[in-house]
């Protein structure tokens, strides 16, 4: 069995983004769709001490753009904001010290892409995770179909036996398409590991630096023993 997923490349994923790469053996970034608002393209949230706040990068949002085109708005001082409220919340973390550096390097770039910032955060994650899954990029395809249609041809391309979709796929996933070309389909069905937080009283679906700062190390482990189908 040979199992692909896909997934748009969002801003600081949580573990769940992380737990679908490491446990399937092709990895396709999806990044040729076409931007959505109120996604988690250009947000994420990580842990206060009452609950979450919503980190936001502002972007410059026209009309039929895809993902890969996208463009950060610096005149709104993002990036200033949102190292004072990871530092704030996080810097009592037992491994805090020993991530914020690099990941701070990686905010104060200037990224003229949100595509580019995303996948440069993603790569340093996965590199701590010891994540060793081939990843691809949808662009790199050329597939010019879209829906279910495009995410068979994806998994044709790249000559896999299994899909596994996201949980949500059941409510639009065209699954006759996959079963006449002999894929299989499974969906994902996400168990949260719970782990160590800075505050008291355990919140899920964080940003993936809430597991790293609280952590370390173990966080390798804790994404490889978390189910996800």
């Amino acid at each position: 069995m040979k199992i692909l997923s896909i997934r748009q490349p969002g801003y600081l994923p949580f573990i769940g983004f992380f737990k679908k790469i490491q446990a399937t053996d092709v990895f396709v970034f999806l990044d040729d769709v076409q931007y959505t608002r109120s996604d988690f393209d250009n947000r994420n949230k990580i842990r206060i001490q009452d609950d979450s706040m919503w980190l936001t990068i502002p972007i410059f949002n026209k009309t039929g753009q895809t993902l890969n085109e996208v463009k950060i708005d610096y005149s709104k001082k993002w990036v200033s904001k949102h190292k004072s409220s990871i530092e704030y919340n996080y810097e009592k973390a037992p491994y805090f010290e020993e991530y914020w550096k690099d990941i701070e390097l990686i905010l104060d770039k200037s990224w003229e892409k949100l595509i580019d910032l995303n996948m440069e955060l993603i790569n340093y994650f996965i590199t701590k995770l010891e994540i060793n899954t081939k990843t691809v990029f949808s662009s790199e395809l050329n597939i010019n179909k879209t829906g279910s249609e495009k995410l068979l041809e994806i998994c044709k391309d790249l000559q896999v036996d299994t899909y596994l979709s996201g949980e949500f796929g059941r409510n639009y996933l065209d699954i006759k398409l996959f079963q006449q070309e002999n894929i299989k389909v499974i969906f994902e069905k996400f168990e949260h590991p719970t782990y160590d937080q800075t505050f008291d009283g355990f919140v899920q679906n964080m940003s993936i630096i809430d597991l790293l700062f609280n952590e370390g190390q173990n966080a390798k482990n804790i994404l490889k023993n978390c189910k996800n189908f």
